[in-house]
């Protein structure tokens, strides 16, 4: 009882020496005197964004030994990257979702001290099926409660896709554009799908999860697309992922558009040609874009080039810190 009276008299009497100043504060500029003697700031804010690596980067639907999510956080941690986004549709494939076993990777992230970030879900609610899109519905809301039990914190949603392009090689053949169902309009499905995310939101209030928006195909494939569906929802549990590679033209002015809803980027690289596609994206001019939004967030790493990840990877890893530096 003697220090805390002390420390009130102290208070009371204006005596008290700040906290700052106690440990060596240099009062002028700011930082603690014994750093600047040594030439620079022992500590500081984080110098670039914090980097992570999406699971899609590895398994990439096609690559079975990638399939175990171990390995995936063990590379993460291996290669030096900040977190770790999960693809939901890769557990899926691999296994069932036993509560015990989702637990173990939330403990082997801890300790490896790397978070669970994101987690990138597919759901379609682009059909005139009223049935159809309450399936999807469902769907997601599970979703949502399985990234609150992992501890993510923004789940990766999507708008889906009317489905008459057949297979998704055919779909990129065709830029991502397909035309609708017969006897229907991209306008009758505006409605359906902003109707889905609003019968999402209470769960994801209530578990805390961001819904983000991707800029991918279906509804999603314009920023006009996929703010229509923001601003309609208008709420803050529903927001955007920004995947670079997703606007095939313009992609600049059409990342700007979409910027200051952005909650998580995905980065997309191509070492080695793409896939489907590859673009040459100046991410320092990207970098630029987000800083002049304000986002000071994750940058999520998905590789979709074709050469070997042991090289391509690391590759990746230095061209998305280079380029996003974080700036106050």
């Amino acid at each position: 009882m003697s220090v805390r009276r002390n420390f009130l008299s102290a208070v009371a009497a204006g005596t008290l020496v700040p906290l700052t100043t106690a440990v060596g504060q240099d009062q002028s500029e700011g930082r603690p005197a014994d750093a600047k003697n040594a030439g620079g700031p022992a500590f500081g804010p984080r110098q670039t964004h914090p980097i992570i690596l999406s699971t899609y980067s590895l398994w990439r639907f096609r690559n079975q030994p990638w399939r175990d999510f171990d390995k995936c956080l063990d590379l993460a941690d291996e290669m030096g990257f900040d977190g770790v986004e999960l693809l939901l549709y890769q557990l899926e494939q691999n296994e069932l979702l036993s509560h015990s076993r989702l637990m173990s990777y939330k403990r082997r992230a801890l300790r490896l001290g790397l978070p669970l970030v994101g987690m990138s879900t597919h759901q379609g609610f682009v059909s005139p099926d009223r049935e159809l899109r309450k399936q999807n519905i469902d769907r997601t809301i599970g979703q949502i409660e399985l990234a609150y039990k992992l501890g993510i914190p923004t789940m990766r949603v999507n708008t889906g896709r009317w489905g008459t392009s057949g297979d998704f090689d055919t779909l990129m053949a065709n830029r991502g554009i397909e035309d609708p169902l017969p006897g229907y309009t991209d306008e009758d499905a505006f409605p359906w799908v902003i109707e889905a995310f609003e019968a999402c939101l209470p769960t994801a209030e209530k578990c805390g999860i961001v819904m983000a928006l991707e800029n991918h195909w279906g509804l999603g494939l314009t920023p006009e697309g996929i703010l229509r569906i923001v601003n309609a929802v208008d709420s803050p549990w529903l927001q955007i992922t920004t995947d670079t590679g997703n606007f095939l033209e313009e992609p600049y002015e059409r990342l700007e558009k979409i910027a200051g809803r952005t909650v998580l980027v995905q980065a997309k690289t191509y070492y080695g040609g793409g896939q489907w596609y590859s673009l040459d994206l100046d991410y320092q001019r990207i970098g630029q874009i987000l800083q002049q939004h304000g986002y000071r967030g994750f940058i999520s790493l998905e590789f979709e080039g074709m050469e070997d990840y042991r090289t391509a990877i690391p590759k990746s890893l230095q061209l998305l810190r280079s380029a996003f530096p974080r700036q106050y």
